[in-house]
């Protein structure tokens, strides 16, 4: 049996379809690595390395010391929905109301709630390609099929509205958007979101690395263009809250009912503490988040001037999330065309954890995603190992 297939005599047709997440294979195999004592620099996952901000804490420590430990509404607790919406109307102008927003345990949930409500069997998203890996699980898991859309280095990845509408059908239900994004690190322009929201199906906008934008660039919600629109947000990225488990989804009036009632079965609700750190986040951390954007700015800008040193190809310098997408056919096109091959092989030579292009789809072979989600020290270090790894095993 492969890495890449599940054992088909002990589950579901459905789960064996699923994929591995290669990043976290990646990272697994980094961690072995580390209890054999040797020293790992890890490039490879999108966590934040900073703790929880200290509001935030205490937020929850009161909750829990003041009996909010029992469950909430199934949609989440009114005073986080009422402060999700402020936040979107302070930030994007946009009124939202908290009527329409489902708390969860983390982003991810609220995909899966998402996509159960929003598809049929054999109904289709339309999806970038390169995307996050996890999209295309997610949507056939509720039935669906994703249809993949290559998006292009020279366009700084972002999606050609023309070429969404060509790929448009009867069974399109839905076009997945994410800005910043993730592999990519790119923003879509204010533009070319306008002219998707302008396209018939309904708009599904993850908005996750919102807020972590550098070089004067500026994001934009899809709900500033259209309300045939869901959103994904959530605490993990922006707040550095990846344990705490806490996302919500903004959703067309229609379908709330619905997925208020899958939270009801499936997860009943949110965490409780959570949710109350969850309103410290967003109305508490204004310095902490300021003070961690401008580190990961600094990152951002000291990662893609080492890569380029190297030899990575890096066409528009990527202005979001913490990652930079990183073209290696320039260094060795042969090795390069199997790139979860080559990040192995960086694993095993240099000992830094890298994620695989071919994580986010075909449309990323031959390239490899960085995260600057580390600390400078451990950055220069390990752009210091890879120049050394790219010098011996990789240049041609």
């Amino acid at each position: 049996m492969s890495s890449t297939q599940l054992e088909k005599s002990f589950c579901s047709e459905k789960v064996c379809d699923l994929t591995p997440f290669l990043v976290m294979e990646v990272l697994e195999k980094a961690h072995r690595m580390e209890r054999e004592g040797i020293s790992v620099i890890h490039m490879e996952v999108g966590e934040p390395d900073f703790d929880t901000p200290n509001a935030v804490i205490e937020a929850a420590e009161r909750a829990m010391r003041s009996g909010q430990t029992h469950y909430t509404h199934s949609m989440g607790l009114l005073e986080l929905r009422e402060a999700i919406a402020g936040h979107y109307h302070a930030q994007y102008g946009v009124e939202v109301s908290p009527e329409r927003i489902v708390v969860t345990q983390g982003t991810s949930p609220a995909m899966m709630l998402t996509f159960a409500a929003l598809l049929e069997d054999n109904d289709e998203v339309i999806i970038s390609d390169p995307h996050y890996a996890c999209y295309p699980n997610f949507i056939r898991f509720a039935g669906g099929k994703p249809v993949k859309v290559r998006v292009f280095e020279e366009d700084g990845f972002q999606y050609r509205p023309e070429v969404i509408a060509e790929r448009i059908g009867p069974r399109t239900k839905g076009i997945l958007i994410n800005s910043p994004s993730n592999p990519t690190g790119n923003l879509l322009s204010e533009k070319r979101m306008r002219a998707i929201a302008e396209l018939e199906p309904y708009v599904v906008s993850d908005e996750i690395y919102h807020g972590l934008v550098y070089g004067g660039d500026t994001e934009h919600s899809i709900l500033e263009f259209t309300d045939r629109a869901f959103v994904f947000n959530g605490f993990s990225k922006l707040y550095a809250m990846t344990g705490w488990r806490l996302g919500y989804v903004i959703a067309p009036p229609e379908f709330v009912r619905g997925l208020q009632v899958m939270s009801q079965n499936f997860f009943i609700s949110a965490n409780a503490p959570t949710q109350w750190a969850g309103i410290a986040a967003l109305q508490e951390t204004a310095q902490d988040v300021e003070r961690m954007r401008s580190v990961y700015d600094e990152r951002r800008q000291f990662m893609i001037k080492r890569l380029k040193e190297i030899g990575f190809g890096i066409t528009v310098e990527p202005t979001g999330a913490f990652y930079v997408l990183a073209n290696a056919t320039a260094l060795n096109p042969e090795k390069a065309a199997d790139s979860l091959a080559l990040a192995y092989d960086i694993l095993d030579k240099a000992h830094i954890g890298v994620t695989p292009g071919i994580d986010f789809g075909e449309g990323a072979q031959g390239y490899i995603r960085f995260s600057y989600a580390n600390s400078l020290e451990n950055l220069a270090e390990g752009m210091n190992r890879l120049e050394q790894y790219v010098n011996n095993h990789l240049r041609k």
